[in-house]
């Protein structure tokens, strides 16, 4: 199966180039769902792919200045050590419930991933406060705390379920701090590198990683990120989060083992709302491409 890990890498990575998230939220199911994975293994061998893979986007918005390293810092300091805790209790509820614990498991990821779905869509519909034109944003004492506290929350589910680095992290911040849409994203980008170090390690520690899978997938995800980081501007970015947002539902609602009848009518919906969409953009784009023929002809 290693053709299909590279190419489930190249797919995650080119999504992730293009909207900043979507990392965790989707490959962990897909180990599961597609490959068979146990949640627990699933759980660990994202965390560790992760942290590599985007360590590549975050050198990538370093250098194009769009990270704000101060709020990063400190997120990490509340999200490094909590995520050891979540990778511990992840590990204790393997341990306690034996052949249970995946059954335990997939039923937290699978809350977990609608959790991310509500998130993203409230994402799309909402917009940042921003600051000046200058883009600056001086970090005080409650910016800090808030900073901790968001990161210590969001570190124990990263570690617990892989989910949030970058939709619970990338909603908050768009929420508490006053920082445009691309700084929230290479800020992200950067603190969710370094906290999936932390829980990468934890679950090494644990025997949670499947190295090989780890290695293809990244033999994909590389050239994906880069790839789709190229791209970005091409697709509409509520396509994709809608899109996003529709995979990481029905996904969790097959991790809670909803009845088949409920979960194809699930992706009916999720199919028709993508349709309807894409249709609203390409009518918008043929009417800005109107107007644009209409203005040459009247100069």
């Amino acid at each position: 199966m290693t053709w299909q890990l590279v190419l489930t890498g190249l797919l995650i990575g080119g999504l992730v180039g293009m909207t900043g998230m979507g990392g965790g939220s989707l490959m962990t199911p897909i180990l599961v769902i597609v490959f068979g994975f146990k949640p627990t293994l699933a759980v660990g061998t994202d965390i560790l792919h992760g942290a590599i893979f985007k360590t590549v986007g975050a050198i990538r918005h370093r250098r194009l200045g769009t990270v704000h390293a101060q709020l990063s810092g400190w997120m990490f300091l509340g999200s490094a050590p909590l995520s050891l805790i979540g990778v511990a209790v992840a590990t204790h509820l393997k341990h306690v419930y034996g052949n249970g614990a995946e059954s335990v498991m997939g039923s937290i990821l699978g809350g977990a991933l609608l959790f991310g779905a509500a998130g993203l869509v409230a994402k799309s519909l909402t917009r940042a406060r921003v600051i000046g034109d200058d883009d600056r944003f001086d970090m005080v004492w409650r910016d800090r705390l808030a900073a901790v506290a968001i990161g210590a929350v969001g570190g124990f589910v990263v570690g617990l379920t892989s989910v949030g680095s970058g939709t619970f992290f990338g909603l908050t911040m768009l929420f508490v701090f006053p920082l445009r849409a691309h700084k929230v994203v290479g800020t992200d980008i950067l603190h969710a590198a370094g906290l999936l170090y932390v829980a990468g390690f934890g679950h090494v520690v644990a025997g949670n990683v499947d190295m090989h899978a780890v290695a293809w997938l990244l033999v994909g995800s590389v050239p994906g990120v880069l790839i789709g980081s190229h791209y970005a501007v091409r697709l509409p970015e509520a396509v994709l989060r809608l899109t996003l947002a529709n995979v990481l539902a029905v996904s969790g609602l097959k991790l809670l083992n909803v009845p088949n009848v409920y979960l194809a009518v699930a992706l009916g919906v999720a199919a028709a709302t993508v349709a309807g969409l894409l249709l609203r953009e390409r009518r918008r784009w043929q009417a800005r491409r109107l107007e644009g023929r209409l203005a040459g002809v009247s100069d």
